[in-house]
Protein backbone atom coordinates (compact mmCIF):
# COMPACT_ATOMS: atom_id res chain seq x y z
CA UNK A 1 0.00 0.00 0.00
CA UNK A 2 1.23 3.49 -1.16
CA UNK A 3 2.24 5.30 1.95
CA UNK A 4 2.36 9.31 2.16
CA UNK A 5 1.12 10.13 -1.11
CA UNK A 6 1.46 13.66 -1.55
CA UNK A 7 5.05 14.40 -1.62
CA UNK A 8 4.33 18.24 -2.88
CA UNK A 9 3.40 20.99 -0.63
CA UNK A 10 -0.33 20.80 0.12
CA UNK A 11 -2.45 22.94 -1.97
CA UNK A 12 -4.07 25.70 -0.72
CA UNK A 13 -7.95 25.80 -0.19
CA UNK A 14 -10.39 26.82 2.17
CA UNK A 15 -10.77 23.27 4.25
CA UNK A 16 -7.36 23.36 4.57
CA UNK A 17 -7.00 26.91 5.85
CA UNK A 18 -9.65 26.54 8.14
CA UNK A 19 -7.98 22.74 9.66
CA UNK A 20 -4.91 25.04 9.80
CA UNK A 21 -6.19 27.58 11.93
CA UNK A 22 -8.11 24.41 14.08
CA UNK A 23 -4.70 23.15 14.70
CA UNK A 24 -2.96 26.90 15.06
CA UNK A 25 -5.28 27.05 17.84
CA UNK A 26 -5.41 23.26 19.57
CA UNK A 27 -9.03 22.99 18.59
CA UNK A 28 -9.69 19.53 19.41
CA UNK A 29 -6.06 19.15 21.01
CA UNK A 30 -4.35 19.84 17.42
CA UNK A 31 -5.77 16.31 16.04
CA UNK A 32 -7.03 15.77 12.15
CA UNK A 33 -9.30 13.16 12.17
CA UNK A 34 -11.65 13.01 9.41
CA UNK A 35 -13.82 10.20 7.37
CA UNK A 36 -15.18 8.99 3.84
CA UNK A 37 -18.65 8.27 4.71
CA UNK A 38 -20.42 6.37 1.45
CA UNK A 39 -23.28 5.05 1.51
CA UNK A 40 -23.23 1.19 0.24
CA UNK A 41 -25.68 1.60 -2.37
CA UNK A 42 -23.84 1.56 -5.64
CA UNK A 43 -19.92 2.15 -6.80
CA UNK A 44 -17.97 5.01 -6.44
CA UNK A 45 -17.36 7.41 -9.54
CA UNK A 46 -14.77 9.96 -10.21
CA UNK A 47 -16.65 12.83 -8.04
CA UNK A 48 -16.32 10.16 -5.05
CA UNK A 49 -12.68 10.10 -5.99
CA UNK A 50 -12.29 13.65 -5.50
CA UNK A 51 -14.07 13.53 -1.79
CA UNK A 52 -11.42 10.91 -0.97
CA UNK A 53 -8.62 12.63 -1.97
CA UNK A 54 -10.08 15.60 0.24
CA UNK A 55 -10.74 13.53 3.05
CA UNK A 56 -7.70 11.14 3.06
CA UNK A 57 -5.63 13.82 1.90
CA UNK A 58 -5.99 16.55 4.84
CA UNK A 59 -5.68 14.07 7.54
CA UNK A 60 -2.77 12.54 5.75
CA UNK A 61 -1.07 16.00 5.29
CA UNK A 62 -1.59 16.98 8.83
CA UNK A 63 -0.80 13.28 10.75
CA UNK A 64 -4.14 12.71 11.15
CA UNK A 65 -6.35 9.91 10.58
CA UNK A 66 -8.97 8.82 8.11
CA UNK A 67 -11.57 6.14 8.91
CA UNK A 68 -13.61 4.79 5.93
CA UNK A 69 -17.38 4.43 7.17
CA UNK A 70 -20.19 2.83 5.48
CA UNK A 71 -23.12 4.71 6.50
CA UNK A 72 -25.85 2.19 5.57
CA UNK A 73 -29.06 3.00 7.31
CA UNK A 74 -31.09 2.10 4.36
CA UNK A 75 -31.47 -1.81 4.37
CA UNK A 76 -33.38 -0.93 0.92
CA UNK A 77 -30.44 -0.34 -1.93
CA UNK A 78 -27.48 -1.09 0.03
CA UNK A 79 -25.63 -4.50 -0.43
CA UNK A 80 -21.58 -6.44 0.61
CA UNK A 81 -21.37 -5.87 -2.57
CA UNK A 82 -20.84 -2.30 -2.52
CA UNK A 83 -19.27 -2.60 0.61
CA UNK A 84 -16.48 -4.67 -1.33
CA UNK A 85 -16.36 -2.40 -4.19
CA UNK A 86 -15.98 0.74 -2.20
CA UNK A 87 -12.98 -1.06 -0.41
CA UNK A 88 -11.35 -1.71 -3.38
CA UNK A 89 -11.56 1.04 -5.31
CA UNK A 90 -10.56 3.31 -2.12
CA UNK A 91 -7.21 1.07 -2.03
CA UNK A 92 -6.60 0.98 -5.54
CA UNK A 93 -6.84 5.13 -5.55
CA UNK A 94 -3.85 4.78 -3.32
CA UNK A 95 -5.14 5.48 0.11
CA UNK A 96 -5.77 3.07 3.28
CA UNK A 97 -7.84 3.12 6.35
CA UNK A 98 -5.81 0.94 8.16
CA UNK A 99 -8.03 -0.05 11.61
CA UNK A 100 -10.23 2.62 11.20
CA UNK A 101 -13.13 0.96 9.61
CA UNK A 102 -16.54 1.29 10.91
CA UNK A 103 -20.60 0.82 9.66
CA UNK A 104 -22.99 2.56 10.57
CA UNK A 105 -25.04 -0.28 11.69
CA UNK A 106 -22.58 -0.62 14.38
CA UNK A 107 -24.02 2.31 16.47
CA UNK A 108 -27.76 0.75 15.96
CA UNK A 109 -27.87 0.24 19.72
CA UNK A 110 -26.46 3.79 20.57
CA UNK A 111 -28.58 5.50 18.20
CA UNK A 112 -31.39 3.97 19.32
CA UNK A 113 -30.63 5.19 22.80
CA UNK A 114 -30.06 8.94 21.38
CA UNK A 115 -33.29 8.50 20.08
CA UNK A 116 -34.94 8.11 23.37
CA UNK A 117 -32.64 10.42 25.32
CA UNK A 118 -34.39 13.13 22.57
CA UNK A 119 -38.35 11.80 23.75
CA UNK A 120 -37.03 12.16 27.33
CA UNK A 121 -35.92 15.61 26.68
CA UNK A 122 -39.22 16.50 25.08
CA UNK A 123 -37.20 17.08 21.88
CA UNK A 124 -38.76 14.16 19.34
CA UNK A 125 -42.03 12.67 19.04
CA UNK A 126 -43.86 9.74 17.18
CA UNK A 127 -46.02 10.94 13.97
CA UNK A 128 -49.13 8.95 12.81
CA UNK A 129 -49.15 10.77 9.63
CA UNK A 130 -48.33 8.94 6.46
CA UNK A 131 -45.29 10.47 3.70
CA UNK A 132 -47.54 12.20 1.89
CA UNK A 133 -49.22 13.69 5.02
CA UNK A 134 -45.94 14.73 6.08
CA UNK A 135 -45.02 16.09 2.65
CA UNK A 136 -48.24 18.31 2.97
CA UNK A 137 -48.06 19.44 6.11
CA UNK A 138 -44.59 20.67 5.60
CA UNK A 139 -45.26 24.36 4.48
CA UNK A 140 -43.49 26.09 1.35
CA UNK A 141 -40.06 28.49 1.25
CA UNK A 142 -42.50 31.01 1.74
CA UNK A 143 -45.52 29.39 4.29
CA UNK A 144 -44.95 27.82 7.69
CA UNK A 145 -45.30 24.07 7.87
CA UNK A 146 -48.34 22.68 10.05
CA UNK A 147 -47.81 20.77 13.30
CA UNK A 148 -48.59 16.88 13.54
CA UNK A 149 -51.21 15.86 15.68
CA UNK A 150 -48.89 13.87 17.78
CA UNK A 151 -46.48 16.62 18.65
CA UNK A 152 -48.40 17.57 21.84
CA UNK A 153 -47.89 14.03 23.23
CA UNK A 154 -46.56 13.47 26.16
CA UNK A 155 -43.06 12.00 26.70
CA UNK A 156 -44.53 8.75 28.00
CA UNK A 157 -46.68 8.20 25.29
CA UNK A 158 -44.08 8.54 23.00
CA UNK A 159 -41.31 6.47 25.08
CA UNK A 160 -44.23 3.56 24.87
CA UNK A 161 -44.92 3.74 20.85
CA UNK A 162 -41.46 4.18 20.02
CA UNK A 163 -40.39 0.85 21.69
CA UNK A 164 -43.17 -0.54 20.21
CA UNK A 165 -42.04 0.22 16.77
CA UNK A 166 -38.69 -1.25 17.51
CA UNK A 167 -40.75 -4.60 18.35
CA UNK A 168 -42.40 -4.29 14.93
CA UNK A 169 -46.18 -3.78 16.44
CA UNK A 170 -46.88 -1.29 13.56
CA UNK A 171 -47.22 -1.94 9.92
CA UNK A 172 -44.14 -0.14 8.12
CA UNK A 173 -44.88 3.40 7.04
CA UNK A 174 -47.37 3.93 10.15
CA UNK A 175 -45.74 5.92 12.11
CA UNK A 176 -42.28 7.80 12.27
CA UNK A 177 -40.41 9.28 14.96
CA UNK A 178 -40.20 12.97 14.26
CA UNK A 179 -37.39 15.57 16.22
CA UNK A 180 -39.69 18.44 17.57
CA UNK A 181 -37.57 21.89 16.09
CA UNK A 182 -39.52 24.41 14.36
CA UNK A 183 -42.87 23.90 11.76
CA UNK A 184 -42.27 27.72 10.61
CA UNK A 185 -38.12 27.70 10.37
CA UNK A 186 -37.08 29.01 7.17
CA UNK A 187 -34.81 26.29 6.30
CA UNK A 188 -37.70 23.63 5.61
CA UNK A 189 -34.85 20.33 6.51
CA UNK A 190 -35.59 21.85 10.52
CA UNK A 191 -39.73 21.41 10.36
CA UNK A 192 -39.65 18.62 12.60
CA UNK A 193 -37.50 15.97 9.77
CA UNK A 194 -38.00 12.41 10.28
CA UNK A 195 -35.23 10.15 12.38
CA UNK A 196 -36.50 6.69 12.48
CA UNK A 197 -38.98 5.16 10.30
CA UNK A 198 -40.16 1.71 10.24
CA UNK A 199 -39.19 -0.86 7.20
CA UNK A 200 -38.75 -4.16 7.61
CA UNK A 201 -36.04 -4.84 5.15
CA UNK A 202 -33.08 -7.63 5.58
CA UNK A 203 -30.31 -5.67 6.65
CA UNK A 204 -26.97 -7.18 5.07
CA UNK A 205 -24.72 -6.76 8.55
CA UNK A 206 -27.53 -6.67 11.25
CA UNK A 207 -29.80 -9.17 9.31
CA UNK A 208 -33.72 -9.23 10.54
CA UNK A 209 -32.81 -7.75 14.18
CA UNK A 210 -34.05 -4.30 13.52
CA UNK A 211 -37.45 -3.27 11.98
CA UNK A 212 -36.79 0.37 12.28
CA UNK A 213 -33.91 2.40 10.78
CA UNK A 214 -32.02 5.76 11.27
CA UNK A 215 -32.62 8.78 9.22
CA UNK A 216 -29.15 9.80 7.35
CA UNK A 217 -29.28 12.90 9.11
CA UNK A 218 -29.70 11.84 12.42
CA UNK A 219 -27.27 9.05 12.15
CA UNK A 220 -24.77 10.79 10.22
CA UNK A 221 -24.14 13.40 12.91
CA UNK A 222 -24.19 11.21 15.96
CA UNK A 223 -21.68 8.71 14.54
CA UNK A 224 -19.40 11.56 13.54
CA UNK A 225 -19.46 12.31 17.03
CA UNK A 226 -18.93 8.62 18.01
CA UNK A 227 -15.96 8.44 16.57
CA UNK A 228 -14.75 11.85 17.08
CA UNK A 229 -14.22 13.12 14.01
CA UNK A 230 -13.06 16.32 14.17
CA UNK A 231 -13.58 18.22 10.32
CA UNK A 232 -16.86 16.18 8.67
CA UNK A 233 -16.16 17.23 5.05
CA UNK A 234 -19.23 16.92 2.90
CA UNK A 235 -20.35 17.85 -0.65
CA UNK A 236 -22.64 21.93 -0.96
CA UNK A 237 -25.73 20.02 -0.83
CA UNK A 238 -25.33 19.57 2.80
CA UNK A 239 -24.84 22.98 3.99
CA UNK A 240 -28.35 23.57 4.23
CA UNK A 241 -28.54 20.17 6.64
CA UNK A 242 -25.71 21.83 8.95
CA UNK A 243 -28.39 23.33 11.24
CA UNK A 244 -29.81 20.00 11.82
CA UNK A 245 -26.60 18.57 11.78
CA UNK A 246 -25.33 21.26 14.35
CA UNK A 247 -29.41 20.69 16.36
CA UNK A 248 -29.07 17.19 17.06
CA UNK A 249 -25.39 17.44 18.55
CA UNK A 250 -26.58 20.15 20.83
CA UNK A 251 -29.84 18.69 21.82
CA UNK A 252 -28.06 15.82 22.63
CA UNK A 253 -25.57 17.93 24.93
CA UNK A 254 -22.58 15.28 23.28
CA UNK A 255 -19.15 15.61 24.14
CA UNK A 256 -17.59 15.67 21.14
CA UNK A 257 -19.09 17.83 18.18
CA UNK A 258 -17.12 17.86 14.71
CA UNK A 259 -17.13 20.88 12.53
CA UNK A 260 -19.29 20.17 9.48
CA UNK A 261 -17.62 21.75 6.39
CA UNK A 262 -19.17 21.67 2.61
CA UNK A 263 -17.26 22.32 -0.62
CA UNK A 264 -18.83 22.11 -4.26
CA UNK A 265 -18.81 18.75 -5.59
CA UNK A 266 -17.61 17.52 -8.88
CA UNK A 267 -19.89 17.65 -12.25
CA UNK A 268 -17.76 16.30 -14.87
CA UNK A 269 -18.77 17.60 -18.72
CA UNK A 270 -20.39 14.39 -20.67
CA UNK A 271 -21.56 12.36 -18.16
CA UNK A 272 -23.64 12.10 -15.02
CA UNK A 273 -22.89 11.95 -11.24
CA UNK A 274 -26.45 10.72 -10.22
CA UNK A 275 -26.12 7.37 -8.73
CA UNK A 276 -29.84 6.60 -9.10
CA UNK A 277 -28.93 7.97 -13.28
CA UNK A 278 -26.00 5.65 -13.01
CA UNK A 279 -28.03 2.17 -11.76
CA UNK A 280 -30.89 3.06 -14.40
CA UNK A 281 -27.95 2.67 -17.28
CA UNK A 282 -27.15 -0.90 -15.50
CA UNK A 283 -30.30 -2.18 -14.88
CA UNK A 284 -31.22 -1.29 -18.26
CA UNK A 285 -28.53 -2.64 -19.75
CA UNK A 286 -27.26 0.34 -21.36
CA UNK A 287 -24.11 0.15 -20.49
CA UNK A 288 -22.24 -3.51 -19.45
CA UNK A 289 -21.86 -3.13 -15.93
CA UNK A 290 -20.79 -0.96 -13.10
CA UNK A 291 -17.46 -1.76 -14.97
CA UNK A 292 -18.23 -0.71 -18.30
CA UNK A 293 -15.47 1.40 -19.74
CA UNK A 294 -17.79 4.27 -20.51
CA UNK A 295 -19.18 4.68 -16.87
CA UNK A 296 -17.17 7.48 -15.06
CA UNK A 297 -17.01 4.83 -12.06
CA UNK A 298 -13.72 4.33 -10.48
CA UNK A 299 -13.96 0.67 -11.75
CA UNK A 300 -15.27 1.86 -15.20
CA UNK A 301 -12.39 3.96 -15.50
CA UNK A 302 -10.07 1.58 -13.85
CA UNK A 303 -10.71 -1.04 -16.47
CA UNK A 304 -10.77 1.75 -19.34
CA UNK A 305 -6.94 1.99 -18.32
CA UNK A 306 -6.82 4.88 -16.32
CA UNK A 307 -4.39 5.12 -13.49
CA UNK A 308 -4.62 6.04 -9.65
CA UNK A 309 -2.04 8.71 -10.04
CA UNK A 310 -3.64 10.66 -13.18
CA UNK A 311 -6.99 10.49 -11.01
CA UNK A 312 -5.28 12.01 -7.80
CA UNK A 313 -3.50 14.73 -10.12
CA UNK A 314 -6.51 15.61 -11.81
CA UNK A 315 -8.39 16.13 -8.26
CA UNK A 316 -5.10 18.17 -7.29
CA UNK A 317 -5.59 20.37 -10.33
CA UNK A 318 -8.86 20.81 -10.15
CA UNK A 319 -8.99 22.15 -6.70
CA UNK A 320 -11.48 22.60 -3.64
CA UNK A 321 -14.10 25.86 -4.00
CA UNK A 322 -17.51 26.36 -3.08
CA UNK A 323 -19.46 27.27 -6.06
CA UNK A 324 -20.69 24.36 -8.52
CA UNK A 325 -19.29 24.21 -11.76
CA UNK A 326 -18.84 22.40 -14.80
CA UNK A 327 -15.46 20.52 -15.41
CA UNK A 328 -14.22 20.02 -18.78
CA UNK A 329 -13.65 16.23 -19.17
CA UNK A 330 -11.10 16.81 -21.62
CA UNK A 331 -8.82 17.81 -18.17
CA UNK A 332 -9.42 14.59 -16.77
CA UNK A 333 -8.05 13.21 -20.19
CA UNK A 334 -5.12 15.57 -19.87
CA UNK A 335 -3.80 14.39 -16.72
CA UNK A 336 -4.09 10.42 -17.78
CA UNK A 337 -2.20 11.88 -20.73
CA UNK A 338 0.62 13.23 -18.49
CA UNK A 339 0.85 9.90 -16.47
CA UNK A 340 1.01 7.58 -19.35
CA UNK A 341 2.94 9.16 -21.39
CA UNK A 342 5.96 8.87 -19.06
CA UNK A 343 4.86 5.13 -18.96
CA UNK A 344 3.11 3.39 -21.39
CA UNK A 345 5.45 1.02 -24.00
CA UNK A 346 4.94 2.45 -27.25
CA UNK A 347 3.84 -0.37 -29.68
CA UNK A 348 3.17 -0.58 -33.62
CA UNK A 349 -0.85 -1.30 -33.67
CA UNK A 350 -2.87 -1.32 -36.96
CA UNK A 351 -6.55 -0.20 -36.73
CA UNK A 352 -8.04 -0.03 -40.26
CA UNK A 353 -5.26 -2.29 -42.75
CA UNK A 354 -4.62 -1.92 -46.10
CA UNK A 355 -1.73 -4.43 -47.52
CA UNK A 356 1.37 -3.48 -48.64
CA UNK A 357 3.60 -5.84 -50.39
CA UNK A 358 7.17 -4.37 -51.01
CA UNK A 359 7.93 -5.73 -54.49
CA UNK A 360 12.09 -5.53 -54.24
CA UNK A 361 11.79 -7.01 -50.69
CA UNK A 362 13.32 -10.70 -50.64
CA UNK A 363 10.35 -13.41 -49.95
CA UNK A 364 10.78 -15.27 -46.61
CA UNK A 365 13.37 -13.31 -44.64
CA UNK A 366 12.50 -11.10 -41.61
CA UNK A 367 14.52 -7.98 -40.80
CA UNK A 368 14.26 -6.96 -37.18
CA UNK A 369 14.45 -2.89 -36.34
CA UNK A 370 15.42 -1.50 -33.87
CA UNK A 371 12.38 0.35 -31.51
CA UNK A 372 12.19 2.32 -28.16
CA UNK A 373 10.31 1.07 -25.99
CA UNK A 374 9.49 4.74 -24.32
CA UNK A 375 11.36 7.79 -25.59
CA UNK A 376 10.30 9.71 -22.02
CA UNK A 377 11.69 6.98 -20.02
CA UNK A 378 15.77 6.73 -20.80
CA UNK A 379 15.41 3.30 -18.51
CA UNK A 380 12.96 1.66 -20.78
CA UNK A 381 15.10 -0.25 -23.10
CA UNK A 382 14.30 -1.35 -26.59
CA UNK A 383 12.99 -3.76 -28.87
CA UNK A 384 13.75 -5.40 -31.78
CA UNK A 385 10.48 -5.16 -34.49
CA UNK A 386 9.94 -7.49 -37.21
CA UNK A 387 9.95 -6.40 -41.18
CA UNK A 388 8.81 -8.38 -43.47
CA UNK A 389 7.86 -8.28 -47.63
CA UNK A 390 4.19 -7.77 -46.66
CA UNK A 391 2.91 -5.42 -43.80
CA UNK A 392 0.25 -3.61 -42.99
CA UNK A 393 -0.45 0.24 -42.97
CA UNK A 394 -3.58 2.28 -41.94
CA UNK A 395 -5.67 3.10 -44.42
CA UNK A 396 -6.15 6.30 -43.49
CA UNK A 397 -2.45 7.02 -44.35
CA UNK A 398 -2.94 6.21 -48.13
CA UNK A 399 -4.81 8.53 -50.76
CA UNK A 400 -5.24 7.93 -54.45
CA UNK A 401 -5.64 11.46 -55.64
CA UNK A 402 -4.05 13.84 -52.19
CA UNK A 403 -4.48 16.89 -51.58
CA UNK A 404 -1.42 19.21 -51.67
CA UNK A 405 -0.16 19.07 -48.18
CA UNK A 406 -1.00 14.95 -47.99
CA UNK A 407 2.37 13.98 -47.03
CA UNK A 408 1.82 10.75 -46.19
CA UNK A 409 1.76 7.95 -48.94
CA UNK A 410 0.00 8.25 -52.64
CA UNK A 411 0.97 7.00 -56.06
CA UNK A 412 4.62 7.89 -56.86
CA UNK A 413 5.11 9.52 -53.34
CA UNK A 414 7.82 8.96 -50.57
CA UNK A 415 6.59 8.18 -47.14
CA UNK A 416 9.25 6.73 -43.87
CA UNK A 417 7.83 3.84 -42.02
CA UNK A 418 8.15 4.19 -38.43
CA UNK A 419 11.68 2.79 -37.24
CA UNK A 420 11.62 1.06 -40.70
CA UNK A 421 12.88 2.37 -44.31
CA UNK A 422 11.47 4.86 -46.88
CA UNK A 423 9.13 3.48 -49.45
CA UNK A 424 7.21 4.39 -52.38
CA UNK A 425 3.95 3.33 -53.94
CA UNK A 426 4.42 2.20 -57.34
CA UNK A 427 1.00 0.66 -57.96
CA UNK A 428 -2.48 -0.17 -56.75
CA UNK A 429 -4.75 -3.18 -56.51
CA UNK A 430 -8.60 -2.92 -56.26
CA UNK A 431 -11.39 -5.01 -56.77
CA UNK A 432 -14.26 -5.68 -59.38
CA UNK A 433 -16.09 -3.07 -57.44
CA UNK A 434 -13.13 -0.49 -57.87
CA UNK A 435 -12.20 -0.70 -53.89
CA UNK A 436 -8.48 -0.70 -53.10
CA UNK A 437 -7.46 -4.19 -51.48
CA UNK A 438 -3.47 -4.10 -52.26
CA UNK A 439 -0.87 -1.61 -52.97
CA UNK A 440 2.51 -2.38 -54.70
CA UNK A 441 5.78 -0.85 -52.86
CA UNK A 442 9.23 -0.25 -53.20
CA UNK A 443 11.97 0.16 -50.61
CA UNK A 444 15.07 2.03 -50.18
CA UNK A 445 17.43 -0.78 -48.28
CA UNK A 446 19.93 2.32 -47.65
CA UNK A 447 17.70 4.35 -44.91
CA UNK A 448 17.54 1.59 -42.49
CA UNK A 449 16.51 3.54 -39.40
CA UNK A 450 14.85 6.39 -40.95
CA UNK A 451 17.28 8.36 -42.73
CA UNK A 452 18.64 8.48 -46.32
CA UNK A 453 22.47 8.55 -46.52
CA UNK A 454 21.72 11.07 -49.63
CA UNK A 455 20.57 13.53 -47.63
CA UNK A 456 16.77 13.45 -49.39
CA UNK A 457 13.81 14.01 -47.09
CA UNK A 458 10.26 12.79 -46.60
CA UNK A 459 7.80 14.90 -44.45
CA UNK A 460 5.79 11.67 -43.44
CA UNK A 461 6.10 9.41 -40.91
CA UNK A 462 3.34 6.08 -40.81
CA UNK A 463 2.72 3.12 -38.16
CA UNK A 464 2.83 -0.59 -39.45
CA UNK A 465 3.01 -3.49 -38.91
CA UNK A 466 4.57 -7.00 -40.74
CA UNK A 467 2.12 -9.11 -42.15
CA UNK A 468 3.46 -12.74 -41.07
CA UNK A 469 4.24 -11.49 -37.66
CA UNK A 470 1.10 -9.72 -36.63
CA UNK A 471 -1.17 -10.55 -33.93
CA UNK A 472 -4.87 -10.07 -34.60
CA UNK A 473 -6.77 -8.36 -31.39
CA UNK A 474 -9.89 -6.62 -30.92
CA UNK A 475 -9.69 -2.81 -30.57
CA UNK A 476 -12.86 -1.05 -28.61
CA UNK A 477 -13.13 2.76 -29.11
CA UNK A 478 -14.32 4.13 -26.38
CA UNK A 479 -15.76 7.94 -26.66
CA UNK A 480 -17.80 10.40 -24.91
CA UNK A 481 -21.29 8.44 -23.75
CA UNK A 482 -23.25 11.46 -23.92
CA UNK A 483 -23.79 13.88 -27.16
CA UNK A 484 -24.42 17.27 -24.52
CA UNK A 485 -21.84 18.48 -22.44
CA UNK A 486 -24.65 18.65 -19.64
CA UNK A 487 -27.01 15.40 -19.84
CA UNK A 488 -27.91 16.05 -15.99
CA UNK A 489 -28.82 19.12 -17.02
CA UNK A 490 -31.36 18.78 -19.93
CA UNK A 491 -34.79 19.46 -19.49
CA UNK A 492 -36.41 16.75 -20.90
CA UNK A 493 -34.99 13.09 -20.61
CA UNK A 494 -31.22 12.05 -20.05
CA UNK A 495 -31.31 8.86 -22.18
CA UNK A 496 -32.36 10.87 -24.80
CA UNK A 497 -28.64 11.72 -25.58
CA UNK A 498 -26.58 8.78 -25.38
CA UNK A 499 -24.12 8.57 -27.76
CA UNK A 500 -24.84 6.38 -29.98
CA UNK A 501 -21.32 5.51 -31.37
CA UNK A 502 -19.75 5.86 -27.40
CA UNK A 503 -18.49 2.25 -28.18
CA UNK A 504 -17.11 0.76 -31.81
CA UNK A 505 -15.21 -2.69 -32.01
CA UNK A 506 -12.31 -3.01 -34.19
CA UNK A 507 -10.29 -5.87 -35.59
CA UNK A 508 -6.76 -4.39 -35.06
CA UNK A 509 -2.72 -5.96 -36.02
CA UNK A 510 -0.66 -5.32 -33.58
CA UNK A 511 2.95 -5.96 -33.66
CA UNK A 512 4.56 -9.35 -31.67
CA UNK A 513 5.69 -7.80 -28.69
CA UNK A 514 2.26 -7.63 -26.76
CA UNK A 515 1.48 -11.35 -26.99
CA UNK A 516 2.23 -11.81 -23.04
CA UNK A 517 0.32 -8.55 -22.41
CA UNK A 518 -2.04 -9.36 -18.80
CA UNK A 519 -5.41 -7.39 -18.66
CA UNK A 520 -4.35 -3.97 -17.28
CA UNK A 521 -1.61 -3.56 -19.08
CA UNK A 522 -1.18 -0.24 -21.25
CA UNK A 523 0.48 0.74 -24.43
CA UNK A 524 0.93 3.47 -26.49
CA UNK A 525 -0.15 2.74 -30.20
CA UNK A 526 2.07 4.82 -32.20
CA UNK A 527 0.00 7.80 -33.52
CA UNK A 528 -3.56 6.65 -32.56
CA UNK A 529 -3.56 6.65 -28.63
CA UNK A 530 -3.24 5.12 -25.43
CA UNK A 531 -5.05 1.43 -25.16
CA UNK A 532 -5.27 -0.63 -21.98
CA UNK A 533 -5.56 -4.82 -22.23
CA UNK A 534 -9.31 -5.64 -21.19
CA UNK A 535 -10.33 -8.18 -18.69
CA UNK A 536 -11.75 -10.18 -21.58
CA UNK A 537 -8.61 -10.67 -23.11
CA UNK A 538 -7.48 -14.33 -22.88
CA UNK A 539 -4.39 -16.26 -24.16
CA UNK A 540 -4.84 -16.11 -27.99
CA UNK A 541 -7.20 -13.99 -27.62
CA UNK A 542 -6.16 -10.12 -26.80
CA UNK A 543 -8.92 -7.46 -26.36
CA UNK A 544 -7.56 -3.80 -25.97
CA UNK A 545 -9.57 -0.63 -24.51
CA UNK A 546 -8.61 2.66 -26.37
CA UNK A 547 -8.58 4.81 -22.84
CA UNK A 548 -7.57 7.80 -24.33
CA UNK A 549 -6.56 9.55 -27.92
CA UNK A 550 -3.82 11.22 -28.35
CA UNK A 551 -5.20 14.47 -29.14
CA UNK A 552 -4.81 16.67 -26.34
CA UNK A 553 -7.55 19.66 -26.58
CA UNK A 554 -6.79 20.58 -22.98
CA UNK A 555 -3.34 21.32 -23.76
CA UNK A 556 -3.92 23.40 -26.67
CA UNK A 557 -6.73 25.51 -25.35
CA UNK A 558 -4.42 26.44 -22.28
CA UNK A 559 -1.44 27.06 -24.58
CA UNK A 560 -3.68 29.42 -26.63
CA UNK A 561 -4.97 30.93 -23.30
CA UNK A 562 -1.10 32.14 -22.61
CA UNK A 563 0.02 33.47 -26.00
CA UNK A 564 -3.29 35.50 -25.72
Amino acid sequence: MEENIVNSPAPTDFIRAIVAEDIKNNKHGGRVETRFPPEPNGYLHIGHAKAICIDFGIATENGGVCHLRMDDTNPTKEDIEYVNSIMEDVRWLGWDWNKHMFYASDYFEQLYDYAVELIKRGKAYVCDLTQDEVKSHRGTLTEAGKESPGRDRSIEENLDLFAKMRAGEFEDGSKTLRAKIDMASNNIHMRDPAIYRIRRFHHYRTGDKWCIYPMYDFAHCLSDSIEDITHSICTLEFEIHRPLYDWFLDALEVEKHPQQIEFARLNLSYTIMSKRKLLELVQNKLVNGWDDPRMPTICGLRRRGYTPEAIRDFCEVIGVTKYNSLTDIALLEHCLRNDLNKKAMRVLAVINPLKIVIENFPEGVTDELDAANNPENPDSGSRKVPFSREIYIDRNDFMENPPKKFFRLAPGQEVRLRYGYFIKCESIIKDDAGNITELRCTYDPTTRGGNAPDGRKVKGTIHWVSVPHALEAEARIYDRLFTVENPGGVEDDYLNYMNPDSLKTEKCFIEPAVAAAKPGDKFQFERQGYFCVDLDSKPGKLVFNRTVPLKDSWAKIQQSEKTN
